[in-house]
């Protein structure tokens, strides 16, 4: 079963011919009207949304299916107990495809576990967000023609920013790309993230400072302080507004830069900027409408697959993370991959603790 939990799920192949056939719906959607005809999206957001969950409903219905499912969690048997396997389980009856988002880390590969269709991961809190990346590299090529030798800053909330997390994985693909990571102490990426960066000798900078690179970057990605990841607001309150890009801050910026950003903004791009020439944002919102078309297009062709219940799990591992989907849904088998830096958990990719087993004793 073909999934989207990462988009580095997909090969180099993959992606291109997906690509190819995004350029192909760009240039002439009216070929594309029947092509899911008959077919049915599961959409599960359990977190708001405006672009991604609207975008996949568009595509879907421009490609002549139709959608199910709930933008709100209070309105699924979610508020009654209902756990996650047995959601996607039902949910998996009904439709052909699912797209999940989810606020805890990890959620999506859970879902892949108890669902006989694909599964999308529409953001999973501050893990990861493919199709968010699948639209960023649609702008990059269809915009720029390459993403080799490019040096792009990404500004922001690095730590929770999923679209950063995915964005940086992928981009491990092309040659000579470097990155100048722009954000408070508070906000860097995590540690297992630049150790991913070291493994795949990716050539990174962390600055704090975003006046001083714009000159010689080719993309600039800004991204808001996300104040539903904070779980104290007076550091929120502390950190945001930290950077705001305004026209008079790109005087010195390349003539061919990319200013993009995965929305919404709040306070980091100003609206002077719109205007620019170089604001490519809201394409790259459109741009996501036809990506996601092909994504769906795609995966449509997938067949069920029956998934076993009984999943094997090592219960004497915890994930150290507490915004893991396995402190919620505890059920959970958990598993480990094993990385230079140590074990990590199979859905969120944080570090694991062993617990010590409680030995009963009875005394007669």
């Amino acid at each position: 079963m073909r999934h989207i939990i990462d988009l580095s799920d997909l090969k180099m192949e993959e992606f291109n011919e997906l690509y190819k056939l995004t350029s192909n719906i760009i240039d002439r959607p009216e070929g594309y009207t029947e092509a899911c005809r008959g077919k049915v999206l599961g959409s599960l957001f359990y977190e708001p949304s405006t672009r991604t969950n609207l975008s996949f409903s568009t595509a879907m219905k421009r490609l002549g299916g139709s959608v199910i499912g709930f933008s709100n969690p209070s309105a699924s048997s979610t508020t009654k107990g209902e756990t996650l396997d047995d959601t996607i389980t039902m949910v998996s009856n009904y439709a052909d495809m699912i797209v999940m988002r989810h606020p805890s880390e990890g959620a999506a590969t859970a879902a892949s576990f108890f669902s006989e269709v694909p599964v999308i991961n529409a953001g999973d809190g501050g893990h990861l967000h493919p199709t968010q990346t699948l639209t960023d590299m649609i702008t990059i090529l269809r915009l720029r023609g390459s993403a080799d030798n490019m040096k792009i800053g990404i500004c922001g909330d690095l730590k929770y920013g999923r679209t950063v997390h995915s964005l940086i994985r992928f981009l491990a693909n092309y040659k000579n790309v470097q990155f100048y990571l722009i954000a408070p102490r508070q906000l860097a990426i995590p540690e297992y993230l630049r150790q991913f960066m070291r493994e795949n000798k990716m050539k990174f900078f962390e600055v704090s400072g975003l006046e001083p690179v714009i000159p010689m970057l080719d993309v600039l990605y800004m991204t808001r302080i996300q104040r539903e990841r904070f779980a104290d607001i007076a550091v929120y309150e502390s950190l945001r507004g930290i950077y705001c890009l305004t026209k008079a801050k790109l005087r010195d910026a390349k003539k061919d830069l990319l200013v993009m950003h995965p929305l919404p903004r709040v306070d980091e791009i100003a609206k002077d900027v719109d205007d620019d020439p170089r604001a490519v944002y809201f394409d790259q919102a459109r741009f996501g409408m036809y990506a996601r078309m092909a994504l769906l297009l795609t995966l449509s062709k997938e067949p069920r697959y029956r998934m076993p219940k009984n999943i094997p799990g090592r219960p004497n591992l915890r994930c150290t993370n507490p915004k893991c989907i396995t402190r919620s849904e505890t059920y959970l088998p958990m598993e480990t991959h094993r990385t230079p830096e140590g074990e990590r958990c199979i859905y969120c990719e944080q570090a694991v603790e062993y617990r010590k087993r409680r030995v009963v004793v009875e005394w007669e």
